[in-house]
């Protein structure tokens, strides 16, 4: 494969970008969001209706008691280096990623 994405070696490497998160299926371990160090990605509280409340800054957060549980959400996707960390530690595959080459403008 040739292209313009090369590794130090000169290797051939297409980046794949973090695009989407799946709400259903991701469990809000935090794994990726750890990996990341872009933080192109934060935890997310969601409501019982699965609404999404908000940025969860703080372990101690509930939302007033509003709060059912937690997920990850691309909230800084632009920031994204397309490096795969995040998808390697993913324990629920729950990820979407676009190859470089595919990435419309």
């Amino acid at each position: 494969m040739t292209g313009p994405f090369v590794t130090r070696d000169g290797s051939s490497w297409v980046p794949e970008y973090l695009t989407c998160i799946d709400a259903t299926t991701c469990i809000g371990c935090g794994r990726c969001f750890k990996a990341c160090s872009r933080e192109v990605m934060h935890l997310y509280g969601v409501g019982e209706a699965g609404e999404i409340l908000g940025i969860c800054d703080d372990e101690e957060e509930d939302f007033d008691g509003e709060l059912n549980r937690m997920i990850m959400v691309v909230d800084k996707a632009g920031r994204c280096i397309g490096c795969g960390a995040c998808a390697r530690v993913c324990p629920k595959n729950c990820q979407t990623h676009v190859a470089a080459d595919k990435v419309t403008a």
